[in-house]
């Protein structure tokens, strides 16, 4: 079963509401909003880490970046990196730019910036460049239990 198709059962089987979106491939935040018609921030950004020894999934609105400090501090790790390419692939079977935010599919526990909340949709790639997901931040918080913690700072401009 491929990472879309586990992501639609996971979202059937909890009765959640989704919209799946074919679009031509986009690799990044902007290329994804600008694709999908909808505000940079309502994207759900996921970041493989590993902190601590351990791949862990951090969640943030695609208008703004991880600030590695306040995730030190609010997650109580010491350590932290991002994912190599090779690593993501490995423990994903995904690239980087398409990974939805349910570290629970691949094992991970699953961070999110509160901010998100923000939005009362998000949107993300659905495990394929071509492929994204509209649904209620609320369903996706109830199907996930993220942990929620600040660890997102708004993009310079």
């Amino acid at each position: 079963m491929t990472v879309l198709e586990r992501l639609k059962t996971l979202l059937k089987e909890h009765h959640v509401e989704f919209q799946a979106i074919s679009h031509r491939p986009v690799y990044t935040s902007a290329e994804a909003a600008e694709v999908r018609g909808e505000p940079l921030r309502s994207g759900a950004k996921a970041l493989i880490l590993k902190t601590d020894g351990v791949f862990a999934m951090f969640v943030l609105p695609g208008d703004r970046r991880m600030n590695s400090k306040r995730i030190k501090r609010t997650a109580g790790v010491k350590s932290i990196r991002f994912a190599t390419p090779e690593e993501v692939e490995t423990l994903t079977g995904l690239t980087i730019g398409s990974i939805p935010p349910f570290g629970s599919l691949f094992g991970m526990r699953t961070f999110c910036d509160p901010s998100l909340g923000e939005n009362e949709q998000i949107n993300f790639n659905a495990g394929e460049h071509t492929v994204s997901i509209r649904m209620r931040y609320v369903d996706y918080v109830s199907v996930e239990s993220p942990k929620v913690v600040e660890f997102a700072k708004r993009n310079e401009q």
